[in-house]
């Protein structure tokens, strides 16, 4: 695809993290993907590898509200989406500063549409 997409997948799941990462890599074109487990690690892997999209559990171990805003002060040109299994978590996630909001319950269609429409390549 186009240019090289620098991701990082923050869920507390490593099964989620797995699946989320073959399909960046496989369906998006993803070459650079980093990944967390909960919120102090996500803040350590942000700010060794600028981000170009960071995918962010809503349930991740951490307050996701809290690393959200820290998200957009720590880099602000980085798109975030949120990932939840609760669809009612969309207005507080877009509230908390996310640029989406991807219920995990969605097709793999419409999480590829987002990402591509927030980071083209």
């Amino acid at each position: 695809m186009g240019a090289e997409r620098r991701i990082i997948i923050a869920d507390g799941d490593p099964i989620a993290r797995s699946a989320l990462r073959l399909v960046l890599t496989q369906a998006y074109g993803a070459h650079a993907v980093s990944d967390a487990c909960d919120a102090q690690d996500l803040l350590i892997v942000v700010s060794a590898s600028a981000p170009d999209l960071v995918l962010l559990d809503w349930n991740l171990p951490g307050s996701a509200p809290e690393v959200c805003a820290a998200l957009r002060a720590q880099i602000p040109t980085a798109a975030v989406v949120v990932l939840s299994t609760r669809p009612e978590a969309r207005a507080l996630a877009l509230a908390a500063g996310a640029d989406a909001f991807v219920c995990k319950a969605d097709a793999p269609g419409f999480l590829l549409a987002t990402l591509q429409r927030l980071v083209p390549g």
